[in-house]
């Protein structure tokens, strides 16, 4: 494979922030008191996110699936896959949120994308129960580990925050907006600034072409 690009899913595909706004939403206490500490990085994503999701009550998963509906895609994804597609790039989604909460989300687009690489849960016990098949490090979706089950000559991320640093620092390069524009500046680390994806085709086929 000569080329891929691995993307974000939560404030980076969507316009909002979907799975943060469901975490504060279903269980407000404990995601006020862990979410500040996870941006400071006082407390790792793994330890915080398992936290919030397994204090909520597995009765309440088809509402969260049901807050998650009708959320707006960034401007220009769709062109962007056309782009890919014509280009014969695959685009690989790396979400530190839950997966059935991307496929909600994205309807018909998940059928455009190579894989979805996401947070599942088990609604059988009372509260909800994580499993990541690429927990690891300070990630419960470590996503260098899912970069690597991709052997390639050009990887691309894009992303916009804490989940996505790690990805960003080991890629050549990065589309980063928001947050993670903010922390890759923190670690003197370069980037491509963006906010719609028209702006990264656009970019991307000047390069190619």
């Amino acid at each position: 494979m000569d080329r891929i690009i691995f993307c974000d899913f939560d404030g980076t595909i969507t316009v909002e922030e979907t799975f943060v706004a469901i975490l504060k939403k279903f269980s407000p206490k404990v995601s006020g008191e862990l979410i500040p500490q996870m941006y400071t990085r006082k407390l790792t994503l793994r330890q915080g996110v398992r936290r919030i999701l397994e204090s909520i009550p597995s009765s309440c998963y088809a509402e969260i699936l049901d807050f998650s509906r009708n959320r707006e895609i960034r401007p220009g994804f769709e062109a962007f896959l056309d782009f890919l597609e014509a280009e014969s790039v695959p685009l690989v989604v790396v979400s530190g949120g839950l997966k059935e909460i991307v496929k909600t989300v994205m309807g018909e687009l998940v059928n455009r994308v190579q894989e979805i690489h996401a947070i599942d849960v088990n609604t059988t016990s009372e509260y909800l129960q994580v499993f990541s098949e690429f927990e690891g490090g300070t990630e419960l979706v470590a996503k260098v580990q899912v970069m690597d089950r991709y052997p390639c000559d050009e990887k691309i991320a894009i992303g916009d925050s804490l989940t996505d640093l790690n990805m960003a620092l080991q890629t050549p390069m990065v589309f980063a907006r928001d947050r993670l524009a903010k922390y890759l500046d923190e670690q003197e680390k370069s980037y491509i600034p963006w906010d719609d994806f028209f702006e990264i085709r656009d970019y991307l086929k000047k390069l190619w072409n």
